[in-house]
């Protein structure tokens, strides 16, 4: 397999965008490194990169090349991950991207599941968001990603969705925090912690503001959800998360203290959470199994709300 070995050169190289930076993180000289590439450009019959003052980047040619190698590299690891499970110890190693609502709680519950009875598995936990997932997930750098997305492009596969109620966090001290459900116009008299703009709950929010012609007093902006737990412990402001992302899901005084109080109302719908692959790829045995875990899991929790 030294023949993958020298095309992971090229994938380094290629993310790195520079052959010196590309060659320390190999441990070989950058004279070395240019060497291979330019044995394997005249191999291919065409330069796979253009040399700019500052580095190198990929040409059309190197782009069409390089989706090749990560597949080719995916691959292997699919199959080495199917030979190791024939010896009854499953290995391998399992890139999730997720997005900020959904990192917190659940996802490190699941992991921490899955390598209880797979310790030889690995993990590769990414924080993003929608775009960088699906960027993520076409580019072979993850095998599966946990996001909040309306709409999702044809090369995507669904493996699973599920319909999250929006909620509103506040410390159980906070005034509304013995609410049973609230409105948005509720929230207006106190501060607000307000998701980044790229994140699903953001985009979620702002549509529901238009909708309602609410205002919300934006104190804050942060994707933290620890900051924010922890901020919210110092003022009688809110946030807001989805169950998934929220410890003990609807549970009242969870462990930090906080209290979600879902938001109710004809112009708020629900969060839409996905679970997604890159359609038509085969994953690697353990990716594939902890993907199987995930929808048995998010069904079991959340039963009427999956599909």
């Amino acid at each position: 397999m030294r023949h993958l070995t020298h095309l992971n050169y090229i994938d380094i190289v290629a993310r790195e965008g520079s052959i010196r930076k590309a060659a320390d993180r190999l441990a070989i000289t950058s004279t070395a490194l240019n060497r291979r590439i330019l044995a394997l450009e005249d191999e291919v019959g065409s330069p796979l990169f253009e040399r700019l003052p500052t580095g190198v980047r990929l040409n059309t040619a190197g782009e069409l090349f390089i989706q090749h190698i990560r597949s080719q590299m995916t691959d292997l690891s699919r199959v080495l991950s199917q030979i190791s499970d024939l010896s009854g110890i499953r290995r391998g190693h399992v890139k999730v991207s997720a997005a900020s609502e959904v990192i917190n709680h659940f996802l490190p519950s699941q992991i921490g599941l899955y390598r209880a009875e797979h310790p030889a598995v690995s993990f590769e936990v990414m924080r993003h968001n929608a775009d960088e997932a699906l960027s993520a997930l076409s580019q072979y750098d993850a095998d599966l990603a946990l996001i909040c997305a309306p709409v999702l492009p044809q090369d995507i596969q669904i493996n699973l969705t599920v319909s999250q109620p929006l909620m509103a966090i506040m410390h159980h001290t906070h005034p509304l925090a013995s609410s049973s459900h609230l409105q948005l116009e509720q929230l207006q008299a106190y501060p607000v912690i307000m998701p980044e703009t790229k994140t699903g709950i953001r985009a979620h929010i702002d549509v529901t503001q238009l909708r309602k012609a609410a205002h919300l007093v934006q104190m804050i902006t942060s994707d933290d959800y620890a900051f924010i737990a922890d901020y919210l412990r110092h003022e009688q402001a809110v946030s807001f998360q989805i169950p998934i992302g929220l410890s003990n899901h609807y549970a009242q005084m969870p462990s930090d203290g906080l209290v979600g109080v879902p938001l109710e109302g004809a112009d708020i719908s629900p969060v839409l959470v996905h679970l997604v692959s890159l359609k038509g790829r085969t994953l690697p045995v353990a990716a594939a199994k902890f993907n199987d875990m995930l929808v048995q899991t998010l069904n079991s929790h959340y039963p009427d709300d999956a599909h």
